[in-house]
């Protein structure tokens, strides 16, 4: 993974202090690619551990086409508590409740879930029922039919439908490529949060690229991210420089059980081995 430590000095060299929308204040700059092999092992950043079970349920959390948080709650994935939280706070049910009561209710009250668990229309909406269409089942189709087209891409941006979201898509889109009975995918990234996001982001796309090439009988290749606005919070400024300090290690491997339709794999099916990260590093997400 020294190409993501590459693209943390990289911001740090050529980037520029601004401020932005969560009034943390960032070092920002725009329009960067990294390219990973997933046959030399599975991009799962080493420099710092990342929880692989969070980005696992979050993957099928989108395949299904969920967008509330009680799947994830029940998983004890906490990555998206932070937005339907802050909408909580400002609806009339709110009594003061801390972030960590606000879970256990999501979590124990069905009705309260319901109401106060949705993200609108995010992710997992966009890709199932994109204005009644269902682009993730169509593409898979077309990579099995028509492996040769060149229209094999997913968007998430649906611009009448941002208002409505908790956070608009910040990996907004991604096209699939086929070739030599190879499947390759490129994702752009319009913000991209370098310490905290981009690990999850790498290592989300890279499993998802696998689950298609499983179901499609092909063999995945090739990773292609693609970033926007590439940013370093500058409260993440010391996190990221003791991750550059430190020697990469040999990354992981991914094996997956045999399924033929994607919506069937389990977190079971999904086996990391061999991860030996360095230790964590936290930082505080910008909300």
């Amino acid at each position: 993974m020294r190409e993501y430590l590459n693209f943390l000095q990289h911001i740090l060299d050529n980037g520029e202090q601004k401020p932005d929308r969560t009034n943390t204040g960032i070092i920002s700059t725009f329009g960067y690619q990294m390219r990973f092999n997933l046959t030399e092992g599975f991009p799962l950043l080493t420099t710092k551990k990342v929880h692989f079970k969070s980005i696992v349920h979050e993957l099928l959390w989108f395949i299904k086409g969920d967008t509330n948080i009680k799947y994830l709650v029940d998983n004890n994935v906490r990555i998206w508590n932070e937005w339907p939280y802050r909408n909580f706070k400002n609806s009339s049910d709110f009594q003061g409740e801390t972030q960590e009561e606000f879970i256990d209710k999501i979590k124990n009250d069905l009705e309260f879930a319901k109401k106060h668990g949705n993200l609108g229309p995010v992710y997992g909406k966009q890709w199932r029922d994109f204005n009644g269409y269902d682009q993730l089942k169509e593409i898979i189709s077309e990579i099995k039919n028509n492996p040769e087209s060149r229209r094999l891409i997913i968007s998430s941006w649906n611009p009448p439908q941002i208002k409505d979201m908790a956070l608009p898509p910040c990996h907004m889109m991604f096209q699939f490529y086929v070739a030599n009975g190879k499947l390759s995918l490129q994702m752009y990234q319009r913000s991209a949060d370098a310490f905290l996001g981009v690990p999850f982001n790498i290592a989300s796309y890279a499993l998802l690229l696998m689950l298609v090439a499983k179901v499609t009988n092909l063999i995945p290749y090739e990773l292609v991210h693609t970033v926007g606005d590439a940013h370093i919070y500058l409260n993440h400024l010391d996190q990221v420089n003791t991750q550059l300090a430190r020697e990469p290690k040999k990354l992981p491997k991914l094996t997956l059980a045999d399924k033929n339709n994607i919506e069937d794999f389990t977190y079971e099916d999904i086996q990391l081995i061999d991860y030996n990260p360095h230790p964590l590093i936290k930082g505080k997400v910008a909300v």
